[in-house]
């Protein structure tokens, strides 16, 4: 009789035959296993009903509950298998794509493609999700099977699922799993892991509809993509609900168009950012901030070129990893050059051009790097995802004993700019290489071991809380993901702090030692604001387009009640001009009610109402855009305040 050892957080215990993962589960936490949705065996994602059998090993199992990342990922991606269950349910002949959770998106929670007999519309939505709410109250069943590579072949032929063929093609090499939900028509060739019965899903959505295409091609299938997304609660569901609401009234195009910050034309391409004046002063706020910090933390600025020989991109791994990604191939004189997807190996150039000592290190390059991504028109979103972006890049060329410091200030540096910002709850996540996806890693083991530690030691110095999310590090290194929670609860994944061993390999960057041997450095990759648009986006749309003071296009607008005063009002203007204030007068005959509304509606901080009283006692009567007027004061006492206000970076103005 075989037997199998399983260990449960400190609690372990020997069972005399195979067990399944529940009823293992079940033996040592009965709580726990009720609320279950899946589990990891190992590190190894299993599903609830799979078989731990006979082994010589000690075998660590731990739920995966709900109200955790891996849970809402288990829980969505069970969902997004249950609508096209829905799908093909209501509209037999439907052709299946991929269906993945989706847990970084605001928007959305999941979507699956499909190629239906007839184009759906919104107006399907209700019907479809009517289908799935009557599927998932009958407890149907996710079963999984291992199959052979040839016999799930002859089952997609069957179905005559062309495009399932080509995915079993392309990523199976014996055997694999297919998921069944039973008493329904879905079959589907997946990983898992799956929740155990439809049962578990109450609280879900969904959204949108809209065009894709398979792999992203737009030469290849033109298919509708469904996005939807799931909660654990109605409650959650119903919250995430009005929340969308409020973003609604927050969205950075609406508002971007309101106050003429920024376009998007296709005539200039899509994906390509115009920044209008109001805008552009935002941004350069936004950018002469960060520049003040970098000077503090001892970072040095650099600038490079938007496009480069085609052979850096093969030295680099980015054609051989992220092809994809990058605008295609022009060539110059007989020679192939290629727009820059990242400006990481400028920056290597600038470290190799000449020899370097231990004693030059850190060396701490800092670039406002415009870059491109051929991204596909149908994952575009205003400023939130676009072709042509500016990243807040800085690389630290640095030695090994000094990898932990440089990435703890990096951590120190992330956290003051975005509480500068109003994020005051910032979320960190360790990402590292899928113990089942290591193929698309470059580099050793042994290197990845030690860059892992470097990153996780320096969160844990500074005693920051952080979630370890396996399968999600770059390609060249495992990295420290930055979220911000923003003024209605959203997350956003914004700054990334990243260690890579990868590319001063490839390159054969080095350093002189103190004992005149070479040695290879670190990189250390550093953005805070991902991209300046992105990061743009989000303060719109958290700001709500009420910018605080220091940011604000225009800070002050200065509204005469009748023309006899317009004298008076440019005098104040010219003071407040000469003190570096971005000022706006409204002269126009207009009744100052409505110069008052004009002002708010364009989110402007302070206005200064001037009549008659204003002139006699030489003062300005200030209001507030959302606390209404805060009485009469000298100009030279308003300066002074305001002055505070914009030198502090406060959020906001406390008269």
């Amino acid at each position: 009789m075989s037997e199998i050892n399983i260990k449960y957080g400190e609690n372990s215990r020997t069972f005399s035959d195979s067990v399944s993962v529940l009823d293992a589960i079940k033996a040592f936490d009965r709580k726990a296993s009720r609320k279950a949705l899946a589990a990891k065996v190992n590190g190894e994602e299993f599903d609830l009903n799979r078989e731990i059998t006979d082994t010589d090993e000690v075998i660590s199992i731990e739920p995966i509950l709900p109200d955790t990342r891996d849970g809402l990922e288990v829980l969505r991606h069970s969902t997004a298998h249950l609508l096209a269950a829905a799908v093909l349910d209501l509209y037999p002949g439907t052709k299946l794509g991929i269906g993945p959770a989706l847990l970084d998106d605001p928007r959305y929670g999941f979507f699956y493609d499909v190629i239906t007999p007839e184009p759906l519309s919104e107006d399907d939505l209700p019907k479809i999700e009517k289908r799935m709410q009557q599927m998932a109250k009958q407890n149907l069943k996710y079963r999984r099977e291992i199959v052979e590579k040839a016999q799930i072949l002859d089952i997609f032929k069957d179905r005559k699922e062309p495009l399932k063929c080509e995915l079993i093609d392309e990523k199976v090499e014996s055997d694999a799993s297919i998921y069944y939900i039973d008493n329904s028509p879905f079959i589907d060739f997946c990983l898992g892991p799956h929740v155990p019965h439809t049962g578990k899903l109450k609280a879900f959505k969904l959204l949108a509809i809209s065009g894709a295409y398979w792999k992203g091609d737009s030469e290849r299938d033109q298919m509708q993509r469904i996005y939807g997304t799931a909660f654990f609660s109605h409650e959650e569901l119903q919250n995430w609900i009005n929340q969308r609401k409020e973003a609604a009234k927050r969205d950075h195009r609406k508002i971007g168009q309101e106050l003429d910050l920024f376009s998007i034309q296709d005539d200039y391409g899509q994906g390509l950012i115009l920044w209008h004046p109001k805008g552009g002063i935002v941004r350069m706020e936004m950018e002469n901030f960060l520049k003040e910090k970098l000077q503090e933390y001892g970072y040095s600025f650099v600038y490079t070129p938007h496009i480069a020989k085609r052979g850096l991109w093969k030295v680099s791994g980015h054609e051989e990893s992220y092809a994809d990604g990058m605008f295609a191939p022009t060539t110059i004189e007989e020679e192939e050059f290629r727009l820059k997807p990242m400006n990481c190996p400028f920056h290597v150039g600038i470290y190799k051009s000449r020899p370097r000592s231990y004693r030059e290190l850190p060396q701490r390059y800092s670039e406002m790097g415009t870059v491109y991504r051929a991204e596909l028109s149908g994952t575009l979103h205003g400023l939130m995802r676009v072709r042509g972006f500016t990243v807040d890049d800085a690389h630290l060329f640095v030695r090994e004993d000094q990898v932990q410091k440089e990435v703890s200030d990096c951590l120190d540096f992330a956290i003051e700019v975005f509480e500068t910002y109003g994020f005051d709850k910032v979320n960190f996540e360790l990402s590292v290489r899928g113990a089942a996806e290591n193929k698309k890693y470059l580099g050793e083991d042994k290197d990845w071991e030690n860059a892992e530690s470097y990153l996780a030691n320096a969160l844990n110095e500074r005693n920051i809380n952080y979630e370890r999310i396996e399968g999600e590090a770059a390609f060249y290194g495992p990295k420290i993901d930055i979220k911000v929670e923003d003024a209605i609860g959203r997350i956003w994944q914004l700054g990334t702090i990243q260690v890579d061993f990868n590319l001063p390999e490839r390159f054969d960057l080095n350093y002189k030692g103190e004992n005149n041997e070479l040695h290879r450095p670190f990189m250390i990759h550093r953005a805070l604001f991902g991209s300046v648009e992105r990061f743009f986006g989000v303060l719109v749309e958290h700001f709500a387009g009420a910018f605080p003071f220091w940011m604000s296009p225009v800070q002050i607008a200065v509204l005469p009640i009748t023309d006899r005063i317009n004298e008076y009002a440019e005098s104040i203007v010219k003071q407040l001009k000469q003190a570096g204030f971005r000022v706006e007068l409204n002269s126009r005959s207009d009744k100052i009610g409505a110069k008052i509304r004009e002002a708010t509606i364009s989110k402007v901080p302070y206005m200064l109402i001037l009549g008659d009283k204003e002139l006699e006692e030489g003062k300005v009567a200030v209001r507030d855009r959302t606390k209404g007027d805060l009485g009469a004061f000298s100009i030279e006492d308003f300066i002074e305040k305001i002055n505070k206000f914009r030198e502090s970076r406060a959020l906001k103005g406390d008269f």
